[in-house]
């Protein structure tokens, strides 16, 4: 079983968006995703959990978590998505960076553009990881 994390700052939008689409793409015997941040938030977003409701994924219950090493060291792989320098590394984990605009406060309408932005990028991360 391959576990991938996605992580961002807050843990309160790109990153619950992303491990959602792919434990609900991904094969569950295969793999499967968690989420964390560096500087964990509160609580998830709320234009997040309206865009991600609207294809039908609820987040409410979502809980931001903070990215440890030890977390880090448990994964195959980590995909980090604007925490930059404040990730952490680990030596011999995989680790891809997804340049995506925070969703924090913008209109509906540009949160459904980041989140299918992430969904496109995660159904073509569960095909690469495939072959």
């Amino acid at each position: 079983m391959k576990t991938v994390i996605f992580a961002c700052v807050h843990n309160a939008g790109r990153s619950p968006m992303a491990a959602a689409f792919f434990n609900a793409l991904a094969d569950p015997l295969q793999a499967h995703a968690v989420s964390a941040g560096t500087e964990p938030g509160t609580r998830v977003h709320p234009e997040v959990l309206e865009a991600m409701r609207e294809v039908g994924i609820d987040l409410s219950e979502a809980q931001p978590q903070k990215l440890t090493e030890e977390l880090a060291a448990a994964a195959d792989l980590l995909i980090t998505m604007g925490c930059g320098e404040k990730c952490p590394f680990v030596p011999g984990l995989k680790r891809d960076d997804w340049p995506l605009r925070d969703p924090k406060g913008l209109p509906l309408a540009e949160v459904r553009v980041i989140r299918d932005e992430v969904k496109r990028r995660v159904e073509g991360l569960i095909r690469s990881e495939a072959d």
